[in-house]
């Protein structure tokens, strides 16, 4: 598991319960971070992907001149990550060469439609894989794009899902099924995004940020909600689902009840071992006992930006 702040990357046992995490990396800034397969990422300053694996650092140019917001590890041997950026394109980096950005990304007549709510460009701002290679492009704000063949071939999901998605989630024991958090709570697909069910019903359709798909279970999730994007207290709160999105139960045995900031995009994930992790502010708290439990393992030196368990 890698846990990063806005400077530094840890590193953590994400199956266990007591994760002990481990410094690994400081840089001017750490913008997203991505892990599978026993391999982290991290994208860091100047367009330098730093891959971590084995107790060993390699550092990556990636000639990548956008603002990095997302990566996914496609194959850890030989080297193969998804970038996402803003303003929003995707970049294939293979091995140690320079990234490639991605033209089917580039060509999608949907692009026109993207914007943000600030008038500013939009992003990717989140990345999901399913074991056979389906890919999931969340553009904020721009609904989800899809890939069937590991992202060189592109098209929208269908527009029944709300477009302010704020994170993409794919379940591996399933790969059917695509979840995703949006402006309007959670939405669930048993298709790969043909058709889509409003799972929010329990939540109030409250804004919703991020959202964890147990690795066994897919019936099972994370997601955290609130009222809305800005304001001095937004009572961000936690929810799970054991009935994917039917019925939610506020997480609270364990965990802050509310917290004034939302829990955002990446601050939610899964273990392969099925452990649940969520940060608020600087602090990591575990899931145990099914999830319905939870407590304070860790704090770190500055707020929490990432959880990332693969």
């Amino acid at each position: 598991m890698l846990i990063a702040t806005h400077e530094k990357v840890y590193e953590a046992a994400g199956g266990q319960a007591d994760p002990s995490p481990v410094l690994r990396l400081e840089a001017a800034v750490v913008t997203a971070t991505a892990e599978a397969g026993g391999l982290g990422a991290a994208a860091v300053h100047e367009g330098t992907l730093a891959v971590l694996a084995g107790g060993k650092r390699r550092d990556v140019p990636t000639g990548i001149p956008e603002a990095v917001h997302s990566l996914l590890v496609l194959s850890v041997d030989p080297l193969e990550v998804l970038v996402g950026t803003e303003p929003p394109h995707l970049y294939r980096l293979t091995g140690g060469n320079p990234a490639e950005r991605v033209e089917a990304f580039d060509a999608l007549e949907c692009r026109s439609g993207w914007h943000t709510p600030w008038g500013g460009p939009p992003a990717v701002r989140s990345l999901a894989v399913t074991p056979d290679g389906w890919v999931y492009a969340d553009v904020h704000v721009g609904s989800i794009m899809r890939s069937s063949n590991h992202g060189r071939t592109w098209a929208p999901v269908t527009p029944e899902l709300n477009e302010d998605v704020h994170q993409v989630a794919t379940c591996p024991s399933d790969p059917e099924r695509v979840y995703a958090n949006t402006a309007r709570g959670v939405y669930v697909s048993g298709d790969r995004g043909r058709s889509w069910s409003h799972r929010a019903e329990d939540l109030g359709d409250r804004y919703g940020r991020a959202i964890a798909v147990h690795p066994r279970r897919p019936d099972t999730l994370l997601a955290s909600v609130s009222d809305g994007p800005h304001g001095e207290n937004v009572h961000g709160q936690l929810y799970r689902t054991d009935d994917a999105g039917r019925t939610w139960t506020h997480v609270a045995d364990g965990f802050p009840e509310a917290t004034g900031e939302n829990i955002n995009t990446f601050h939610v994930a899964f273990s392969p071992e099925g452990l649940a992790w969520a940060a608020v502010g600087d602090t990591l708290y575990v899931g145990e006992a099914e999830d319905t439990r939870w407590r304070e393992v860790w704090r770190a030196d500055g707020p929490i930006r990432a959880v990332a368990c693969g």
